[in-house]
């Protein structure tokens, strides 16, 4: 599971496609439907908030606007309530290094065109996230060549 922390925009077809994939089933965990991934990682920073589920909904919502702006149909309606446009949360700047180095790395075998754009430009973060100096987070499991 990836839960990207990266602005949808710079996400490749791939990394858009199964953060959405990945981000309903990060929903379902925290409402308790499914017995698999409960302990995953990932989920930490979302688990830290008032409300998760709203957490999870807000972030897909921007993966579904992302959608919207490529003409690709992803399913609102699978959603569990609104999202709270208002919502932050903190990512560190060490954290969105490594998640942008973790995307180019894959890009560079799938999508090479991709990853020439993506090296041009500098990191961006999900609108969910306000970015803050710091390392790599506690519950990042990725390791970079």
């Amino acid at each position: 599971m990836r839960l990207w922390s990266l602005d949808p925009g710079q996400l490749d077809r791939a990394a858009l496609v199964s953060g959405w994939r990945e981000g309903l089933l990060a929903q379902a965990v925290l409402l308790g439907r499914t017995k698999g991934y409960v302990r995953h990682p990932q989920l930490e920073r979302f688990r830290e908030l008032d409300e998760p589920v709203t957490g999870v909904v807000t972030w897909l919502s921007g993966l579904a606007d992302e959608a919207d702006r490529r003409s690709y149909r992803f399913d609102r309606t699978r959603l569990v309530g609104e999202p709270d446009r208002s919502l932050r949360m903190t990512l560190t700047d060490g954290q969105l290094a490594l998640e942008h180095e973790h995307l180019l790395t894959k890009c560079d075998q799938r999508a090479p065109e991709w990853a020439a754009r993506l090296r041009a430009e500098p990191a961006r973060a999900h609108p969910i996230f306000e970015v803050v100096d710091g390392p790599i987070a506690s519950w990042e499991r990725a390791v970079l060549p």
